[in-house]
């Protein structure tokens, strides 16, 4: 009777059960490491907005306070947006003529809104309360970065649920003085455990990790 299968058909279904094998391993370990890379979480990258507006320039070279723009941030879930208004309370007086501005000073006149583009966009399905995490010792620089040295604003982090369940495990690694969670400039001291345990205790922090927390 003649041979049906090529004598090296056994070595191929070998190689091919490995090579699927790694295929599949390499696919499960690379997925989340895709997943996290800044081509998917768009971490580090500037967002252009309709006006060149500075963070670097407006917070530290001029010390605007974060809340005089994100004025509900202390009261709200959502930080809120300056409207055309809080910017030309300073620019009715400067650069009144500047051609950058001019969108700013139309939209004023009109009354139609400036279309800013958003950032720190989190899905619909996840619920998220600024005035919570300020009022628990959360400051703005843990999950916004270094916002008064960004001339254009990026996303510092991804803000996955990966990275906020690190928080929600460990508060006492992030949590601040409540005195300073609107200072950009706040970096984690030496004694950050000490500190923390303490204001998790002071603050009574207890942080969720039921999934309706923020998927309400």
């Amino acid at each position: 009777m003649a041979q049906i299968f090529h004598r090296n058909t056994n070595i191929i279904s070998k190689i091919s059960i490995l090579v699927g094998l790694l295929v599949s391993v390499l696919t499960v370990w690379l997925l989340p490491e895709f997943n996290r890379s800044p081509y998917i979480t768009q971490t580090g990258i500037p967002r252009e907005q309709p006006i060149p507006f500075s963070h670097k320039h407006h917070v530290n070279e001029l010390g605007i306070d974060c809340r005089y723009c994100h004025t509900d941030a202390e009261k709200s879930s959502f930080a809120g947006m300056p409207s055309t208004h809080t910017c030309m309370t300073c620019h009715s007086q400067i650069r009144v003529d500047s051609p950058v501005l001019e969108p700013v000073r139309t939209s004023y006149k009109t009354g139609y809104s400036l279309e800013w583009l958003r950032v720190h966009d989190l899905p619909d399905f996840v619920y998220f309360n600024h005035s919570i995490h300020l009022h628990k010792g959360i400051g703005c620089v843990t999950c916004h970065g270094r916002v008064d040295q960004m001339p254009v604003v990026w996303k510092e982090h991804s803000l996955d649920m990966e990275w906020c369940l690190d928080c929600h495990r460990e508060p006492e690694l992030f949590i601040q003085p409540r005195e300073s969670v609107f200072n950009s400039a706040w970096q984690t001291p030496e004694n950050q455990l000490e500190l923390g345990q303490k204001l998790v205790n002071e603050y009574n922090v207890k942080p969720s990790l039921d999934c309706n927390i923020c998927h309400q």
